[in-house]
């Protein structure tokens, strides 16, 4: 697009790949997160001393930030995300809930709102029925998040979950839904522009996780069919252009066994999984997200391609035959597979020091083909080619997954990983 970027930078990552490529780079502070990533002050500076006219704040730390992308506005600077209205108004699970279910999109059933009480959440469970699901407001990652299933294990739960969400989000306001057996995480990209235009470019089927971390995504889902796809599309339009959603973001749903969808929450950013669906439709969401951020409308609805498929693995610095426990370290020798159909998003390279202090994701790999069977043959291909050492990865798990009959077949929700064992 012809623009210079500034990149921002804490110590840990002075030698990380985005810093070597970027026209300009400057530091914003130490390691840990509160001293650089998330110093909103100190990314304030880094903008005026470097004259930029807008922040993209990638799809962690202060993306989803209502606060910095106030003070990004009140700077003078384009926040290449969603307005704070939108933020807070989606952040908070409960009041999105809430949002959706006036819009008319459908909804887990549970309580209207946070919970008052351990009384009032009895009360709601016994109404919908056990299982219940309790979550935190402001969660993430399955923190702050009780399975319940029945009446005498509710107080401990309670108090657990809220102790928990209280600790990591600094808000311990609790909500409750009708836990969803077998489901399958499916979500919906959309972008918005700031005329009221809302497009969706399909499904990412989300449902390998673990501990509700995704590892595995591709588009399409092999649980959804065309007139499903339509369905769930139109209605993730629906809720956005009734929030006036600008920027990109993800509906996110969950897809009973039975065919039935219910509003989960929604990601006021861009998602890590994006490049699925950038494969599918040769499309550049990040170019979209600067487009609309610059004023500019959405390209249209865009119709799922005939044929097409693609698939990511998250390529993490962890070891997977010790509980999944992080490897930080230096990389010794690394290689990337190559190809038609092959991408590989990295910022790591041969003599890379990973740092302790953040995600443990060092890689995406991606693949596209025009049949699912051949992506994961590609994919098995491209992973038997990915050289990381010095360091422990994923890519023995998703090796053994790719080979996985059920997996295969599509055969899977997101439980899966729990009756999976890869180590055989």
């Amino acid at each position: 697009m012809g623009i210079n970027t500034v990149a921002v930078y804490s110590t840990a990552d002075k030698d990380s790949l985005h810093v070597r490529f970027a026209d300009e780079a400057v530091c914003i502070g130490p390691p840990p997160s509160r001293d650089s990533y998330l110093n909103m002050m100190n990314i304030l500076a880094a903008a005026e001393i470097t004259g930029v006219d807008a922040i993209h704040p990638g799809y962690g730390f202060l993306s989803e930030n209502a606060e910095f992308s106030q003070i990004c506005r009140d700077h003078g600077f384009k926040f290449i995300g969603s307005p704070p209205e939108i933020i807070n108004a989606m952040g908070d699970k409960a009041t999105a809930k809430a949002t959706m279910k006036a819009a008319g999109v459908p909804v887990i059933p549970g309580s209207d709102g946070i919970l008052s009480s351990v009384a009032e959440g009895k009360k709601v469970a016994e109404k919908i029925g056990y299982p219940v699901l309790l979550k935190a407001t402001a969660g993430g990652g399955g923190r702050g998040m009780r399975l319940v299933w029945k009446e005498e294990e509710f107080e401990d739960a309670w108090n657990s979950a809220r102790t928990e969400a209280g600790a990591a989000f600094g808000n311990d306001g609790m909500y409750l839904e009708k836990f969803i057996e077998e489901p399958r995480h499916i979500e919906i990209q959309i972008v918005g522009d700031q005329y009221g235009n809302v497009s969706h470019l399909s499904e990412r089927d989300c449902s390998i996780q673990r501990r509700h971390q995704k590892l595995v995504e591709e588009s399409p889902s092999p649980a959804v069919d065309q007139k499903l796809r339509e369905k769930i599309g139109d209605a993730a339009v629906k809720g956005a252009k009734h929030v006036n959603y600008e920027g990109a973001g993800t509906v996110e749903f969950l897809l009973d066994k039975y065919g039935k969808f219910y509003f989960m929450e929604m990601n006021t950013r861009i998602q890590v999984e994006h490049p699925v669906t950038e494969e599918i439709f040769h499309y550049d969401l990040i170019k979209e997200q600067i487009k609309v951020a610059y004023g500019e409308k959405v390209s249209g609805r865009h119709y799922f391609p005939d044929g097409k498929y693609a698939m990511e693995v998250r390529i993490n610095a962890e070891d997977p035959f010790n509980d999944f426990r992080p490897s930080p370290g230096t990389i010794t020798n690394f290689h990337k597979p190559g190809g038609h159909g092959v991408r590989v998003d990295t910022h790591a390279y041969a003599g890379y020091t990973i740092p302790p202090n953040y995600d443990s994701m060092i890689g995406k790999l991606i693949v596209s083909a025009f049949s699912r069977e051949e992506v994961i043959s590609k994919m098995e291909r491209a992973l038997d080619e990915f050289i990381v050492e010095g360091i422990k990865t994923t890519i023995p798990f998703h090796q053994k997954l790719m080979k996985n009959e059920r997996f295969r077949a599509g055969d899977f929700n997101t439980k899966f990983l729990e009756e999976f064992d890869f180590r055989k």
